[in-house]
């Protein structure tokens, strides 16, 4: 049994680098997933979809350098022809799309939750609260993008943008932060 044990607490590796590269490639499949889970709102351009659960999972779990770094790998990714994005779409004209704000803020967000979180243990508040001001910036970003590209009113953009997405949000926030709290160690010692 202490055999069993100890194989499956075994590295696959201990480079740092091939480390981080598996975690930035796992971060950008996963967003890319949760492009597919795609459920549109009534009055809304902006489908509900995983991919912001991963973003702020993302930066979290591989810090905001890495987090950013997978963020910002899928959207080159997406960009560059690949169908990452939210109803199977790809390439750089997607990104002027009512969505491209919320992939850019993507980015943003998974870097603001690694730095919230920092190197170190926190507490189940401060998880719940960095990943709740990643879930903000994502939602400010995409409703910008919306006042901004489509020349529609804040107050518009908020209610299309961002009121539909909160309660989704919400539990996004809480699922994330009980995943987070299960592999927090292990991802800190692995990431670091």
């Amino acid at each position: 049994m202490q055999n069993s044990i100890s194989i499956s607490r075994r590295e696959i590796t201990t480079d740092a680098r091939i480390n981080a590269v598996i975690g930035v490639l796992f971060f950008i499949l996963a967003t890319a997933l949760g492009a597919y889970v795609r459920i549109p709102v009534p009055g809304s351009p902006v489908p509900i979809t995983l991919q912001t659960f991963f973003a702020i999972l993302a930066g979290a779990v591989l810090g905001k350098r890495l987090g950013l770094f997978s963020q910002f790998g899928y959207l080159i990714l997406g960009a560059a022809g690949l169908p990452l994005f939210s109803g199977l779409a790809a390439g750089g004209a997607h990104l002027f799309g009512p969505t491209g704000g919320y992939i850019f803020g993507f980015l943003c967000a998974s870097y603001a939750v690694g730095a919230v979180l920092g190197a170190n243990a926190a507490s189940r508040t401060r998880v719940v609260t960095a990943f709740a001001v990643g879930s903000a910036v994502i939602l400010s970003c995409g409703a910008a993008w919306l006042v901004f590209a489509y020349k529609i009113g804040l107050v518009k953009a908020v209610s299309v943008g961002v009121l539909p997405f909160i309660p989704g949000d919400i539990i996004k926030v809480l699922c994330a932060s009980f995943i987070y709290e299960k592999i927090s160690a292990r991802s800190k010692s692995v990431f670091s």
